[in-house]
């Protein structure tokens, strides 16, 4: 059964930063892609970043372009959410997914493409 688990969330004031972490267990995936999404009260869950399984290819919304970094440390089956310069409207649960049996270079934007999801954790920014 695969299992991903979100921390790493909590309260920040207006230009603080946090670290999410995603831990991904139960799977025996050669190669995966992975993503974080957001989704605030009342709005649709957004895409935030993803990255390839060889960690050379990455994309970022444009909200958090510059901002957000995504990493990942394929060894211990993670995947990390630097977040700095937030702000309030960055408010929300923010979830990570997997894009499973995917090219090592690929990634993946869109919810549809993910197989995967954790259960989020919880940022809010206070201003």
């Amino acid at each position: 059964q695969v299992q991903l688990v979100e921390s790493g969330g909590g309260l920040v004031q207006a230009g603080g930063s946090l670290r999410l972490s995603c831990a991904a267990s139960g799977h025996t995936f050669s190669r995966y892609a992975m993503g974080w999404f957001r989704q605030a009260p009342g709005k649709e869950r957004e895409f935030v970043a993803t990255i390839s399984w060889s960690g050379v290819n990455t994309y970022y919304a444009d909200s958090v372009k510059g901002r957000f970094t995504i990493s990942r440390d394929n060894a211990k089956n993670a995947v990390y959410l630097q977040m700095n310069g937030l702000k309030p409207e960055d408010t929300a649960v923010y979830y990570c997914a997997i894009d499973k049996d995917v090219g090592v270079h690929t990634i993946a934007v869109v919810t549809a493409q993910y197989d995967y999801w954790g259960q989020g954790t919880q940022v809010t920014v206070s201003s």
